[in-house]
C-alpha cells in the first residue's frame, strides 16, 4: 500500500450521524495513551494529522481520514481514561458502539494494546465487544521499542491469553519509532481491500 493523499474528511461528535461513506473503513480502537494517534500518523506518513498527546483522552470524536480516495482510517475515541467523568465515558462508549453497529463499510477493527502490560479489563471488554459485533479484531501490540527483544514472545503470549484470542487471531507487534510491524499492517489492509473487491 502506497499512501498518496490523506485528508481528515469527517469528525463525528456524540450527537453526530455516522457518515454513509463510499469506501471501505478500517477502525482503530484502544485505551487512552496506547499510541493510537502515533500508529495512524505512521501509517499515513504524516507527522501530526492525527493529534498525539501525552495527555490521555484527547480523541473525543470519531475521525474519518480519507486515504487515496480509496479507503478510510477511522480513529475511535480512546477508552478507559480515568479523569473523564462517568457520563462522558458512557457517551463515548455509546458513540463507539453506535459506529461499530451501524457502519455499513467497516471491514476490520484494529485493537491496540500496550505490549508491556497484561490486557486491562477495558481491553478485554472492548475485544469481546468487537467479537460480539461479528468482527475478528486485529491486535496491534504497541510500544514494542520499550521492551527487550527477549521479552517479545512472552509478552505476546500474555496478551493472546489475556484477551482469549483464537489460535488464528492476528497479533502484530508495532513500534512507532522504528516502524516495525508497519509493512505487515499495510499487507493486511491490502488483503482486506482485495477480498472486498472480490465480493
Amino acid at each position: 500500500m502506497v499512501i498518496k493523499n490523506v485528508s481528515l474528511e469527517t469528525v463525528c461528535g456524540i450527537s453526530s450521524r455516522i457518515p454513509d461513506n463510499r469506501y471501505p473503513e478500517f477502525a482503530f480502537a484502544g485505551k487512552s495513551n496506547v499510541g493510537k494517534s502515533s500508529l495512524i500518523n505512521g501509517l499515513m506518513n504524516r507527522k501530526s494529522l492525527a493529534r498525539t498527546s501525552s495527555q490521555p483522552g484527547k480523541t473525543q470524536t470519531i475521525n474519518f481520514y480519507n486515504i487515496n480516495d480509496a479507503l478510510y482510517f477511522v480513529d475511535l475515541p480512546g477508552y478507559g481514561y480515568a479523569k473523564a467523568g462517568e457520563e462522558i465515558k458512557a457517551k463515548w462508549g455509546k458513540m463507539v458502539e453506535n459506529y461499530l453497529h451501524r457502519s455499513r463499510r467497516l471491514q476490520a477493527v484494529f485493537l491496540l494494546v500496550d505490549i508491556r502490560h497484561e490486557p486491562s479489563g477495558n481491553d478485554k471488554m472492548m475485544y469481546e465487544w468487537i467479537v460480539h459485533q461479528g468482527f475478528s479484531p486485529v491486535i496491534i501490540a504497541t510500544k514494542l521499542d520499550k521492551i527487550k527483544k527477549s521479552q517479545v514472545s512472552k509478552n505476546v503470549r500474555i496478551i493472546r491469553e489475556g484477551l482469549g484470542m483464537k489460535k488464528d487471531g492476528i497479533l502484530i507487534p508495532y513500534s512507532a519509532l522504528s516502524k516495525q510491524g508497519q509493512e505487515e499492517i499495510y499487507a493486511l489492509l491490502d488483503s482486506y481491500m482485495e477480498a472486498g473487491e472480490a465480493k
